[in-house]
């Protein structure tokens, strides 16, 4: 699988340009830098620096003193403006040169191909993301259009689950908050979970209904397959994503929102400390999710250890722009000014740099010096411009090397003292942008999203300069919300700021641009945001055929975030973020939590100190986990050789007790081996075991326990080990293909409880209930239960099935519309070809001709069907549906039967469907033959017991076939199978008929008598020359010793 992390480096610069672009796939990652990182860069860079200053100024006095010295500068009458324009140029160049040099600043973790791109960026080059094969095809999929051209038959909405990690009044609630609002006027409903509770509840129950709070010990009660989709946010939700990372929840469409960077931060520890089982955790949790989205191009870099191919990034502002007004509500900018050393009537101009390269002053920011120049050289050098201007540079962190580099620069432009300052994006970048009066951007690398750095300085009221990226211009209007110029331009930079400046102010049309910006950031992202999500679900989700398709995306009006909701919350304290926009966001509960289970020791909690990373002394490293694997092979040496030693030792004869007392307790244990359940041991005498069908450990939750239930596992790997759950595959090899196992569902269980029966149950009746009966608030009530024990004890003759789940019970348009026929409702289930399909198998079943109707009628009088296969009727009567539901299986496979296309299925509009295209058809086929064997359907009310007969068999005459239901014709039928079978006379390559159970018919029946007379003429012949040899040749007992 090609990873979906991928770095695109152009070469050809930016934006609006044709050329060839280099691709470099590979785990890379950029981050910010940690203490330990910067210890050891730091060592190798401070030298390097040092020399690399020193080469540069002793050139430049050299110079200097060789053309003094030669009258070269003599010869130039105006001094002043060309010599400092040639300072400026030379200086630049110098600087330029030495971080060509300092690359390594870039934090680069890849194997050698990775290498082999760093040394390709260059000035002018692009990084960026691009996803792989499989999160392209989820963005640019041809989403719906191929089904709402076909015709469909919808009566509920598509569901959807969210899982919120919290329920706080913060910008992710107003974020998830518009979305909702907007995905359910397309036609979702939701149903919202939450892994704990809080101050939002009201909010959410009244966007969406009641809110389940997922309690510990409760995560996996929650039946996942009743929704289309799942969509979990932040970290936080990993525990309840945990249940659906079992079967049967892995089908489950799950969408994964990660917006903190705390794991990004945590995976460098991991990889120095070896937790490769930790980081193979969560890769694996990551590996769930159909697809993880993150807000920002840099996470899945930051991520990128993790990617499985499934990174997706959707773009949104609204934690920016929140972030800014919570900030300003509580702060001004003239307390700011005076903390950080700054007049009230100083011209802060802020310098943004790129957010890529923040580890060491690098050639980016080299670059931005010299487009710079003249505005520092104009602004910050003369004094007769009207105002003190001061130079604020944001980029990097906040280390020593950053800060002398500017300074540097400074002093060699020949700016006044405290002109120009650094701040490191680590610190708080809130306070340092509320300060500044113009923001100048001057990255030359071309970001693929809006910087969110610059929407907070529009939403805090600064006038934006920026160069002309596409991505900027696609937001942002030349003169109404900022000012463009040409990238790296110096001249165009300086015709861009002076319209900003009048006498050493903000100009009137600076303020004008700095309101229109704080307006556009209000909104911003909001239509891309909402219609990136809903774009993503309609490539995600499947719509089975009884859901209708949501409305086009077309139809969205004029997205806008929902303000309205949470302004009350905006200007708490509790609402900012007071770190950097690069340091940690959310808590860091769930990450830690998995880290203590696996390495048992509690580290640095802070999310905020995100640079500075506390390594416990406890926590081991390989060292300690070699020394430890080396005790513990000298540990298990001694003990099999002490354990030699005493089998070769003598020892004493042990008296005749000993002996006696340790054959009693190997019995004990050999018992306790094969020791029958409790459940097991009090279904002894009971006429009834109802066996519960499930596939995969995740639907343990769902099972009953006790005498009346048994589970049975279509899996043989994820069967209870602690209870007697019989083994379906075990006893029915077909169920081991997992193609087969899929297709059959529950009905694959009933035909391996039917083969041979009388090795599994000796009772005289049978039930079966799926374990969706639990989650869907469906099963037997302990009342119910009584009335069904009590009522097959006193009625024990006559054909009857009860059953307690309705066909209605799933939809919810369906219960009000008593309209619907059974065949409609099995056509809106199965992309309307249930008829179609079920009168073919039917005829293919029987022969029939195709002149002669063979589509049973089910009668419209208003009462219930059965489904979910949960029912109980005596044995010999399922018996008998077993050996009519082999034989309609087998019909319905050979009308499936394409060699050519094993996938197809005409029964399915999704591909969920199509992995159990026989299973809903089959599903309901108890009714037809019930109604037709004339047999007596009684319904059973789950919660209360109390029994209604459906569909009375006086209104059934001269409905019923039954003459296709007669039990001899039918085991006629299967004899003739068998005896095709037995001769190995199959119609087909795949003849699924055999593989279903038992095969047996008369000439079987003969064959095996003839096989027991003849082995019991052998038995008799042998005894008898045994006889004949001892009369003839007497008996002699052989001598002692001979």
């Amino acid at each position: 699988m090609r990873n979906s992390l991928s770095f695109e480096i152009d070469d050809n610069g930016g934006a609006g340009r044709d050329g060839n672009h280099s691709v470099v796939r590979d785990r890379l990652r950029l981050k910010s830098i940690t203490s330990d990182r910067r210890d050891r860069d730091r060592s190798h860079s401070g030298s390097d620096r040092s020399s690399l200053r020193g080469s540069s100024a002793r050139p430049h006095h050299h110079i200097a003193r060789s053309l003094n010295r030669k009258g070269f500068l003599s010869l130039l009458k105006p001094r002043g403006n060309w010599l400092l324009y040639f300072l400026v140029a030379f200086t630049v160049c110098a600087f330029v040169m030495s971080s060509l040099l300092l690359q390594s600043s870039i934090t680069w973790q890849g194997s050698a191909k990775g290498g082999q791109a760093r040394g390709r960026i260059g000035f002018g080059s692009r990084l960026k993301y691009v996803p792989g094969g499989i999160a392209r095809t989820l963005i640019e999929g041809e989403g719906l259009d191929s089904l709402r051209s076909a015709v469909r038959i919808g009566v509920r909405p598509p569901r959807l689950a969210l899982i919120l990690g919290n329920m706080k009044k913060d910008s992710r609630t107003l974020m998830l908050v518009t979305v909702m609002k907007n995905l359910q006027k397309l036609g979702y409903v939701f149903k919202v979970f939450a892994v704990e509770n809080g101050e939002a509840r009201l909010l959410w129950e009244q966007l969406a209904g009641h809110v389940k709070v997922l309690v510990s010990d409760q995560l996996g009660q929650t039946d996942w397959t009743i929704f289309e989709g799942v969509i979990a946010d932040s970290l936080e939700a990993k525990e309840a994503i945990s249940s659906l990372m079992q079967e049967p929840f892995r089908s489950v469409p799950l969408i994964w929102i990660v917006h903190e960077d705390i794991l990004a931060n945590r995976l460098p520890v991991y990889q120095k400390m070896g937790q490769n089982s930790l980081i193979s955790h969560w890769r694996s949790a990551f590996a769930r999710a159909n697809v993880v989205v993150f807000p920002q191009f840099t996470l899945p870099m930051l991520h990128s250890v993790l990617d499985v191919g499934n990174f997706v990034v959707i773009p949104e502002s609204v934690v920016d722009v929140w972030a800014a007004e919570s900030y300003s509500e509580v702060h001004t900018k003239q307390k700011l000014r005076e903390i950080n050393g700054f007049g009230e009537d100083d011209l802060i101009i802020m310098v943004l740099g790129s957010s890529f390269f923040y580890d060491e002053f690098s050639w980016d920011n080299a670059v931005a010096m010299h487009m710079l120049g003249p505005l520092l050289t104009r602004y910050g050098r003369r004094k007769d411009t009207g105002g003190p201007f001061k130079f604020v540079f944001l980029y990097g962190n906040s280390t020593e090397g950053q800060n002398d580099a500017v300074q540097e620069v400074a002093s060699r432009l020949g700016l006044t003292q405290g002109t120009v300052r650094h701040f490191g994006l680590n610190e708080d970048v809130n306070r340092v942008l509320l300060m500044a009066d113009i923001l100048v951007y001057a990255s030359s690398q071309e970001e693929q999203s809006f910087p969110p750095l610059i929407i907070r300085a529009m939403s805090f009221g600064i006038p934006i300069i920026t160069p002309d990226f596409p991505v900027m211009k696609k937001y942002m209007a030349d003169g109404v919300h900022g000012i463009f110029f040409r990238r790296n331009d110096p001249d165009a930079l300086l015709k861009a700021f002076s319209p900003l400046v009048s006498d050493g102010r903000i100009s009137k049309f600076a303020q004008t641009i700095a309101s229109s910006g704080r307006l556009l950031t209000k909104n911003m992202m909001a239509a891309e945001c909402i219609t990136g999500y809903a774009r993503l679900l309609e490539n995600v989700l499947h719509f089975p055929s009884d859901t209708f398709l949501p409305s086009s995306i077309s139809q969205l009006q004029v997205a806008s975030w929902e303000w309205s909701l949470f302004r009350s919350e905006i200007g708490q304290p509790k609402s900012f973020i007071q770190d950097s926009t690069y340091a940690s966001i959310g808590r860091p509960g769930i990450v830690f939590q998995v880290e203590e289970k696996f390495t048992g020791v509690v580290e640095s909690r802070n999310p905020v100190d995100n640079n500075t990373i506390f390594i416990s002394d406890e926590l081991p490293s390989k060292l300690d986990w070699d020394v430890l694997e080396e005790i513990e092979g000298a540990e298990e040496y001694e003990k099999v050789e002490s354990e030699e030693l005493e089998d070769r030792m003598e020892r004493d004869v042990e008296d005749w007790e000993e002996i006696y007392r340790n054959a009693r307790k190997s019995e004990k244990l050999k018992f306790e081996v094969n020791e029958r359940d409790e459940g097991e041991l009090e279904r002894t005498g009971q006429p009834l075991c109802i066996y519960e069908v499930y596939n995969g450990a995740g639907a343990w939750p769902f099972l009953h326990h006790g005498s009346l239930y048994r589970g049975l596992s279509l899996s043989s790997k994820d069967r209870r080990l602690s209870s007697d759950d019989v083994d379906a595959a075990d006893r029915l090899p077909l169920l081991n293909d997992s193609h087969y196992r899929d297709i059959l569902c529950e009905i694959g269980g009933m035909f391996s409880v039917a083969n041979k029966v009388d090795s599994i149950h000796m009772r005289p009746w049978i039930g079966f209930q799926s374990w969706r009966a639990a989650g869907r608030k469906v099963s037997l009530s302990s009342k119910a239960e009584g009335s069904l024990e009590n009522i097959i004890q006193q009625d024990t003759k006559g054909e009857i099935v009860y059953f307690w789940t309705r066909l209605d019970i799933d939809g919810d348009a369906l219960g009000s519309r008593n309209a619907l026929t059974f065949w409609s409702m099995c056509d809106i289930l199965n992309q309307g070809n249930c008829r179609t399909t079920f009168e073919e198998a039917f005829r293919h079943m029987y022969g029939l001709p195709e002149h002669i109707e063979a589509l049973p009628p089910m009668p419209e009088d208003g009462h219930h069907w059965s489904s979910l296969h949960n029912w109980v009727m005596p044995t010999p009567s399922f018996l008998e549906f077993i050996m009519f539901s082999r034989m309609f299986s087998e019909s319905l496979d050979a009308l499936h039967n394409n060699p050519n296309d094993s996938k197809s299925c005409s029964l399915a509009s999704s591909q969920l469907e199509r992995k159990h295209c026989y299973c809903r058809v089959l599903e309901l086929l108890v009714n037809v033959w019930a109604y037709h064997s004339g047999r007596k359907m009684v319904y059973i009310n789950p919660r209360d017991g109390s029994l209604e007969e459906q569909h009375p068999l006086p209104q059934r005459r001269g409905l019923m076939w039954a003459k296709y239901f007669n039990f001899t014709l039918l085991k006629s039928m299967d004899e003739d199978l068998a005896e095709a079978a037995d001769d190995n006379d199959h119609p087909r390559e795949r003849w699924l008929w055999p593989l279903t159970g038992e095969v047996h018919w008369k000439g079987v029946y003969e064959r095996e008598r003839e096989e027991r007379y003849r082995l019991k003429m052998d038995k008799k012949r042998k005894t008898k020359e045994k006889l004949y040899d001892r009369i003839k040749n007497g008996y002699k007992q052989k001598s002692l010793g001979g």
